[in-house]
């Protein structure tokens, strides 16, 4: 027989106060974002105030500092804080689009599905076989359904939308040329062989072979160099116009600069908010009875409490930004082939912090370098074993790649095999998979692909 029983257990359990709560929130929100949450409670707060930012002191400059990537200080609230241009991005230009057409509930959902798998060059990034396995098995989503969704999809703008190759690209843009814009496209006989070129010989096209292409074509060397100077005008990535890295715009919430030998790192004082509490309302609660004021109270609390969190805000931003330059001193002298392994939690370690935190204070923060404004998480990067005994981070061995792709003959450009024997010069043995996957991952395509491309540049065939 069970009998009932009281036992007394002991345990702990984490319980995070409002407070702690709004801390953690405050560290992960972008610049912009801290700014609109600021304005928000000076809008709901009488007692919380936001005074006019002081000029910077000249003699406090650093010898080496990054002016350019500060703003102009304006008087007044509103233009404390600069603000990104809103533009619209790839994916707002094609839901918007839908609108304007008569599909069905479920087409526009599938053609929002297909929208979402775009890489930033516009090309469909995902098969149909890894969409409908992701896609609930209760919907009853048909093949046939996503391809007349892709064939909406590839008739809205910018032409070449979609598309799962670059051929595909190119014959999509060449199925209604605008020969107002593109006078090649005058001829439909010069549309026809431009077609023919993009759909089997792009090749052959960019290796120059002329004669074999009039005889494969039927046609004279004319219409060929007519055709090769229509293709040029297509657009092989017609996605990139809308997906500018954001880092582009993004305004730094650290600048790094040098003093003396040493790279160090210090707050964008332009983002920083210089709070207070309004002393006329602080004095009136200590001149009336306890209990007197208690929203006023509740106010002038909230108000300390935000002032604090901000203060603690920029300073764990300013530790971890300060901990990642002090380890990444090469990186600021030569660049990203510089750059060294580096996890959070090494980070986190070092300054006594979770590595969530860490990972929060670099969550969509920026900072000016020398080479390009970065986000912060893009000093973070993993090992990988070097031939010497040291390790390279996966970055630097990109940024590696990216300097001997940018250095190759379009015409004869390096294979992946190639690379693999570049990067083992410089003591980085990988092997010919690995550099692939590397190349897949800086959105590059293959060596006869580049090649194909690079027609699209040259002036005669």
């Amino acid at each position: 027989m069970i009998r009932p029983a009281l036992e007394i257990r002991q345990s702990q359990q984490l319980v995070l106060t409002p407070q702690l709560q709004q801390a953690l929130r405050l560290l992960q929100l972008s610049s912009l974002d801290l700014q609109q949450e600021i304005a928000q409670v000076l809008n709901e707060n009488p007692v919380l105030e936001l005074e006019a930012p002081e000029p910077a002191s000249e003699g406090e400059a650093p010898d080496e500092l990054f002016s350019g990537a500060s703003g102009t200080r304006h008087d007044g609230d509103d233009d404390f804080f600069p603000e990104a241009a809103a533009t619209p991005s790839l994916r707002e230009h094609l839901l918007a689009q839908i609108t304007c057409t008569r599909a069905s509930r479920r087409d526009v959902a599938l053609i929002t599905v297909l929208i979402d798998e775009l890489d930033d060059n516009g090309y469909l990034a995902a098969s149909f076989e890894d969409i409908l396995a992701y896609l609930p098995v209760s919907l009853e989503v048909e093949q046939g359904e996503l391809d007349a969704a892709l064939a909406l999809l590839q008739n809205m703008e910018p032409a070449g939308i979609a598309a799962r190759n670059m051929k595909e690209c190119l014959l999509l843009q060449l199925r209604r040329p605008d020969p107002a814009i593109w006078p090649e496209a005058r001829d439909p006989a010069i549309v026809a062989v431009a077609r023919r070129l993009c759909d089997r010989h792009l090749e052959a096209l960019a290796a120059g072979r002329l004669a074999y292409l009039c005889e494969e074509l039927k046609c004279s060397p004319a219409e060929v160099r007519l055709a090769h100077a229509l293709i040029r005008r297509l657009d092989p990535y017609p996605g990139r116009a809308w997906t500018v890295p954001v880092a582009d715009y993004a305004v730094p919430d650290v600048i790094a600069y040098r003093s003396g030998k040493t790279w160090r790192a210090r707050l964008n004082g332009e983002l920083m908010p210089r709070l207070s509490v309004n002393d006329a309302y602080v004095q009136a609660l200590g001149q009336e009875p306890r209990g007197s004021y208690e929203g006023l109270q509740a106010h002038v609390q909230q108000a300390r409490w935000l002032i604090r969190q901000v203060a603690q805000r920029f300073e764990t931003l300013l530790r971890v930004a300060a901990e990642i330059v002090a380890r990444q001193q090469a990186f600021f002298d030569s660049g990203m082939v510089a750059l060294r392994p580096m996890v959070l939690r090494e980070i986190a370690e070092a300054l006594g912090l979770h590595e969530s935190t860490v990972s929060r204070a670099t969550a969509g923060k920026y900072m000016a370098t020398p080479h390009g404004t970065l986000e912060l998480k893009r000093f973070f990067s993993t090992a990988v074993p070097a031939a010497d005994g040291e390790s390279a981070s996966a970055a630097s061995i990109q940024a590696m790649m990216r300097e001997m792709l940018e250095q190759e003959d379009p015409r004869k450009p390096l294979s992946d095999s190639q690379l693999m024997n570049k990067l083992a010069e410089r003591g980085v043995e990988l092997a010919r998979r690995t550099v692939a996957k590397y190349r897949e991952g800086m959105r590059v395509p293959t060596a006869s692909q580049r090649k194909a491309m690079a027609l699209l540049r040259m002036d005669d065939c």
